[in-house]
């Protein structure tokens, strides 16, 4: 879902042909203020710009008050389900994994992630053993992975050479695979993708999703990193793919907590989480594909 604005959400409600009403003068098809939405994606835009403009560290500084933000809306949402998460370990070693990726590269990504896992699961049973803390040690584990360690990999792309440009080029990924998907969705969408996940999710979203990331990733690799056009068309696919099942996956659990977004922090477009539920999933496939590519590639 990344910063763009223009993204169906899974619980909108379209126009209604049976019916014959119409969406309201400010909002999209996608049940969402457009305007708003709009203005927040293009700030959202412009901030991770300007973090990465002049030097990496206000962008790491960003990801760690992200990953926290999303951790947080994460522990609301599962308290839903009597779940609870040890938020304070939580917090403390999403910010370590951070910033021990940025700076000390992949081992010590997971010396953080091992050393937060343990933290989590000591302190949740020293609230008190039984079915419940497992429970709250397992979810703990889960936002764990799922956060700080995935968003770990844009850190470890940031710390590559010439890693500002490979951040934005895999966050321009991203927001061309939503905004592909927009446009081909609403505009041709007609068989769906999950029906019973995100019911607005279409196959022809998903191509227009292909067709964007794709085009972007070409002229990302050729123009910024000097690569290969072939690097640019497996980056454009592998984000399509891995964006899309990042979207589903936050459907899915969404849909068992009974939500439509996991958190309001963002107006027009719900949570940090569901800014961020795409990105993370993508992250760590486009730094393998960056890291691994033959020197001919880059």
């Amino acid at each position: 879902m990344v910063t763009h604005p223009l993204e169906p959400g899974e619980d909108a409600s379209p126009l209604d042909p049976a019916t014959g009403g119409a969406a309201g003068p400010t909002s999209s098809r996608a049940g969402r203020n457009l305007p708003v939405a709009i203005t927040v994606g293009v700030l959202l835009l412009v901030g991770v710009a300007a973090s990465l403009w002049f030097r990496p560290e206000p962008f790491v500084a960003v990801a760690a008050v992200a990953v926290g933000a999303a951790l947080w809306e994460l522990r609301q949402a599962f308290a839903r389900r009597d779940i609870h998460l040890p938020i304070l370990p939580l917090l403390v070693g999403g910010a370590g994994m951070v910033v021990s990726a940025y700076t000390a590269g992949p081992e010590a990504l997971l010396v953080a992630y091992v050393l937060t896992v343990g933290a989590v699961v000591v302190w949740r049973v020293l609230d008190g053993p039984g079915p419940q803390a497992l429970r709250d040690c397992a979810a703990a584990v889960f936002a764990a992975t799922y956060v700080p360690f995935l968003a770990g990999f844009v850190m470890l792309l940031l710390a590559q050479p010439d890693g500002e440009l490979r951040v934005a080029l895999f966050i321009l990924l991203a927001v061309a695979n939503d905004t592909g998907g927009y446009i081909a969705g609403v505009t041709m969408g007609r068989h769906p993708l999950a029906p019973t996940v995100s019911p607005k999710k279409t196959w022809e979203g998903l191509a227009g999703s292909l067709v964007l990331a794709t085009a972007v990733g070409v002229a990302g690799a050729v123009l910024a990193l000097d690569a290969s056009p072939v690097l640019g068309i497996v980056l454009g696919v592998l984000t399509a793919i891995t964006a899309t099942v990042g979207d589903l996956a936050e459907s899915l659990i969404k849909r068992d907590l009974e939500l439509k977004d996991m958190g309001s922090l963002l107006p027009g477009h719900g949570g940090v989480l569901d800014r961020l539920d795409s990105l993370v999933v993508t992250a760590p496939f486009v730094y393998l594909v960056l890291t691994m590519a033959p020197s001919t590639a880059l």
